[in-house]
């Protein structure tokens, strides 16, 4: 991820303070840098890797909102304002239900909090800010071209996602700012949607109201009170009508139970999933964590059943450092 000094949007891709009705500068001055330290031999450090680096928002006097797997197993954190403060941080929560992670500053960031709304009144088409840390440089005047389901093949679905181009390049744990100047997503991922003309390259980012029924908890305690879902570590993807096993967590359950990738999942206790965001669902609706997922798979041709214990996805993570 490119530094501050390195890149900046051109004039023409920036928001302008006086197209909108709220104070723009305090608003992306919210938008705090953030570097995690993960442990080598940290369960995500192969896939995630041992150095990240992405954005978090300030909703409170030290709290930071961030997107997840920047700071999952993190031992070092560290947040850097748009004023040039820097300061430590700590892990206070992870859910992964909706991707969002929490982290506490441990010295005084000087930011004012930004206020959170809501993005179920952002309709398709309308304008929006998606920012990084660095201010207006790092800010894009982007569009939402839609709002519909999302599915991830770790085992991750949200109901509605937005979705937003231009894509913004620091991506992770960037703030979609709405006309109201509250904060109403977190940016998530890069994705690229085929069009017409051909490819559209942009964001997709998870709705705030996602967090307003967990934050409390998620402060208080560090974790929700739902239960965890039925976790396999099988990454799967839809290819043509068939969805596939692309990878496996090394030493998680569906490689225990045998699965292999390239096999296809047929059926989930008997039911034929319709798609990778119904395969999830199947798998959750078994009950918690601990719940044997069946699973009927094709390979090479042939078709085996295997029963997989599900686990806790959180028994496999390093537990955050106590300060």
């Amino acid at each position: 991820m490119a530094e501050q000094k390195d890149w900046a949007f051109p004039a023409e891709m920036r928001p302008r303070p006086e197209d909108w009705r709220f104070d723009l500068d305090r608003a992306l001055d919210a938008v705090v840098q953030l570097r995690a330290e993960i442990p080598d031999d940290a369960f995500t450090a192969s896939i995630l890797g041992t150095e990240r680096a992405g954005n978090g928002v300030v909703i409170g006097e030290s709290l930071v909102l961030t997107i997840g797997y920047l700071i999952t197993e993190a031992s070092v954190i560290w947040l850097t304002t748009n004023k040039g403060t820097v300061a430590g941080g700590t892990v206070l929560a992870y859910d992964q239900a909706t991707g969002f992670g929490l982290v506490q500053s441990l010295g005084k960031l000087g930011v004012r909090p930004i206020e959170r709304g809501s993005a179920s009144p952002i309709r398709v088409g309308e304008n929006v800010v998606v920012a990084g840390h660095g201010g207006r440089a790092h800010a894009l005047k982007a569009t939402v071209f839609a709002k519909r389901e999302f599915a991830g093949y770790w085992e991750y679905v949200l109901d509605e996602a937005l979705f937003t181009a231009p894509a913004h390049p620091q991506w992770g744990g960037s703030a979609l700012i709405g006309a109201d100047g509250r904060l109403a997503a977190l940016g998530s991922l890069l994705v690229q949607e085929k069009i017409d003309a051909g490819t559209l390259q942009g964001n997709m980012l998870v709705p705030i109201e996602l967090l307003e029924p967990i934050l409390d908890e998620m402060v208080r305690t560090g974790r929700t009170s739902r239960a965890p879902r039925p976790w396999l570590g099988m990454y799967a993807t839809e290819a043509g009508e068939r969805l596939v096993i692309a990878g496996l967590a090394p030493g998680a359950p569906a490689e225990h139970a045998g699965a292999k990738v390239g096999d296809a999942v047929l059926e989930v206790a008997g039911a034929k999933p319709k798609s990778l965001a119904d395969l999830w669902r199947k798998i959750w609706a078994l009950g918690p964590s601990g719940a044997v997922v069946p699973l009927k798979l094709a390979r090479n041709g042939k078709i085996s059943e295997v029963r997989i214990p599900s686990a806790d996805r959180g028994d496999f993570l390093k537990k955050p450092h106590l300060h």
